[in-house]
């Protein structure tokens, strides 16, 4: 196995995250080559910008302490299987893009075994087809070496501002205290997003 990770480690990411599978190694993969390019950083500098919401998130978290609760971990839903990192202290910055393994043709039909999984319509024989597909590429994942696998942009952008503490106001539609920052304004009054949504009525 190429990864350098502790299979220790590895274990513990894939017990935190209740299953292995491809996404997971993606994940793995894109935390050990981010800690590498980043060098001796404090996780408490250290801080993740994700472009996708999929499994190996739980790895970043899980492997280089950026999560959600501390606000070192942010989601921008643009569908990207990248993850640029960031040090607060010395401004370094590094972008990785997941590169799509060439499955030889096999793409189409995983696309395909996956689709007709979510919806339950597998036939044992495609079940462990789909199995055998998912291993192997896992494998492929964890064995690559991980420049293989990613490109790597250096940024030169400043990192995000630290999560800040913001006051809370009171929705006058449910009567819920709201992060000031996700407040509506409407007819004069100040709402939560899901109130808003109700009485705006765009759609």
């Amino acid at each position: 196995m190429n990864c350098q990770i502790e299979p220790r480690r590895i274990a513990e990411t894939i017990a935190f995250h209740g299953h292995s599978c491809p996404g997971l190694a993606i994940g793995i993969r894109a935390a050990e080559l981010a800690l590498r390019e980043m060098g001796d950083v404090d996780q408490a500098h250290l801080v993740c910008v994700t472009e996708t919401d999929m499994c190996g998130v739980d790895a970043i978290q899980f492997l280089t302490g950026c999560t959600y609760g501390k606000g070192n971990l942010i989601h921008l839903d643009y569908g990207k299987m990248a993850f640029s990192f960031h040090d607060r202290i010395s401004g370094k910055g590094v972008r990785l893009l997941f590169k799509q393994l060439d499955q030889g043709g096999m793409d189409s039909e995983l696309t395909t075994l996956m689709s007709k999984n979510m919806q339950g319509l597998l036939t044992p024989e495609e079940q462990t087809r789909l199995q055998k597909m998912r291993t192997e590429m896992q494998q492929r994942l964890m064995n690559l070496p991980a420049e293989e696998l990613f490109s790597v942009e250096e940024l030169n952008s400043q990192p995000p501002r630290p999560a800040r503490v913001l006051q809370s106001l009171v929705c006058e539609e449910c009567g819920e205290n709201t992060m000031e920052s996700r407040t509506r304004r409407f007819a004069g009054k100040t709402l939560c997003i899901p109130c808003y949504d109700r009485v705006e009525q765009k759609r």
